[in-house]
Formats: C-alpha cells, structure tokens, sequence
C-alpha cells in the first residue's frame, strides 16, 4: 500500500508541477515547482523582512526555525527521469533543507529577493559549477558539495583547523550500488560520469573531519547555525546525514530534517550525543556559511 500511495503522490506532483524559465538564468533553467511553492516562498520573504538588514548568522537561524514541522521526505529530488532544478518548500530531505535554507538566506541578502533570485541561488548551491548537465552534475556526495561550494565562496570547511583528522577511504558508494539508483542503473553513460566523479573526488586524498570522541571538547568552536556533515563508516560513502549546527540554552544542538520525527525539528540530543549514540556515526565536518 505505501508503495501504491507512493507512485501515486509522484505522479500528483508531476501532473500539478509546471516547468518554467528563469529570465535570471543564464542557460535558461528549466525548474519544476508547484504554485504552492511560490506562496510558500512570497510568505517567508515577509516573515524575514524584520531581520533582513542583521548578520547572515540571524538569517539563517530565522530562515532555518521558519521551517519547524514541515514535513520530512526521503528523494524530493528524484521524482523524474530528467534533471530539473526542483523546488520544494512543502517538504524535505535532510539535504535539500539545507541547501534550501542556505538559498533563502542567500537571496534574502541580495537588492531584489524574488523568486528567480531564490532560483539562481538553488541551482548555483546545488549543481556543480552551476550547471545542471544530467543528473551526474548535481553534487550528490556530501564532501564534493561542501568542496564545490568552497570554491564558490559561499561555504568555508573549518574541519582541520578546528582539530579535525583526516580520512582517506575510498569514495564510491553510488557506484558501487548502481542498482539502487534509478537514473543510472541502467544508462551506462550517466553511471561512467558518476565514476568520473567519484574519481576527481579520491584525487582529493580524502577529507577532514572531527572524530565523535573530540566533538564534545571543540564544541565552543564550532559555529552556530554552521552546516553539519555526518561522517560514516559505511564504507564507500562520506556524509549520511545533514543538518545545522544550533545553540540553544547553552547547549550545542542541530536542527535538521529528522526521518524518524519525520519533520525538520531542534533535536533534544546534543551533537556530540547524538553522533555518539550511533554506532556507523565516526564523527562531523563542520562548514561556515560566508
């Protein structure tokens, strides 16, 4: 029955979704969204204008509470065969708030915050080298969209200065897995990109992370509202979940788009016991939005 409802609620979205194009864009980005998503966007930036002219940290913080209780849902990205930029404020996957969250913000600190700005900085957070070429263009693991968004200037990886280890596996869960991915289990040209990608990703020689042992101890310098990176040990794979790192009543928290809550919530765990409390959990990296 949940997968019937499923399929169901894919092809609902794609019926009501419109593709339109963005005048902002320059390769004219074809964007899936529903109207929905543009009142939702319209009320937010209303709620936000108190604070538009305080530091990007209140921002963010405002932007990412805005979004308490919305519902949690797993591949929002992933209801077509093609690569569209799709919007979704209705509903989320730990990844795509934050990216979410990162574009409001973004976009509230611009002349002109509308809905084509918001667009612009979706895509430009989301797609390497802000270019939607396939699906093998979107920054699927964690450590390449934390490397690519260094480069743009709009994250900064604090993970080594702030005491972190390095971690050297070898990065090829998607590959490795082909079968569980849709758009390239059976396109051999899409799954060889995705190699490609995972190939520029290894010549990195790895990437820093704070162990779960030392996150309770460097917590003062960890940022608030600084994007959190679950390090595993699965092997092949970087990153399993992602939120924002929160201080509330003294404490370090997150806030993120919960599976088990199912909605994006503060949890009541701090960082250092929730990452403890999980066994496949190794440690963070911790990124500061610039």
């Amino acid at each position: 029955m949940g997968k019937i409802f499923d399929l169901r609620r894919k092809a609902t979205i794609l019926v009501l979704a419109f593709i339109t194009f963005s005048s902002n864009l320059s390769s004219q980005t074809k964007v899936i969204a529903i109207p929905e998503d543009r009142q939702i966007f319209n009320n937010y930036i209303e709620y936000i204008k108190p604070w538009r002219s305080e530091s990007k940290d209140v921002i963010l913080e405002k932007t990412a509470t805005y979004f308490l209780g919305k519902q949690y849902m797993s591949h929002t990205l992933d209801y077509s065969d093609f690569e569209f930029l799709t919007v979704n404020l209705r509903e989320f996957d730990c990844f795509t708030y934050v990216e979410t969250v990162i574009a409001l913000t973004l976009t509230v600190k611009t002349e002109e915050p509308d809905f084509d700005t918001f667009i612009d900085k979706l895509q430009l957070i989301r797609y390497r080298g802000n270019e939607i070429l396939g699906y093998q263009s979107r920054l699927h693991y964690t450590t390449d969209w934390m490397f690519d968004n260094s480069k743009k200037g709009i994250l900064e990886n604090l993970s080594e200065e702030i005491g972190g280890e390095k971690d050297d596996k070898v990065i090829n869960f998607m590959s490795e897995h082909r079968s569980s991915y849709n758009q390239i289990k059976s396109d051999d040209n899409i799954f060889n990109e995705i190699v490609k990608v995972e190939n520029q990703i290894n010549s990195r020689e790895g990437f820093y992370y704070l162990p779960k042992e030392k996150i309770a101890i460097t917590e003062p310098l960890i940022p608030h509202m600084s994007v959190v990176g679950f390090t595993t040990n699965i092997e092949g794979l970087d990153v399993t979940h992602a939120g924002f790192a929160f201080r509330n009543d003294g404490k370090l928290k997150f806030i993120h788009a919960s599976s088990v809550i199912n909605e994006i919530i503060i949890d009541e765990q701090t960082l250092s016991d929730y990452c403890i409390g999980r066994k496949s959990c190794t440690g963070v990296i911790i990124a500061k939005v610039l």
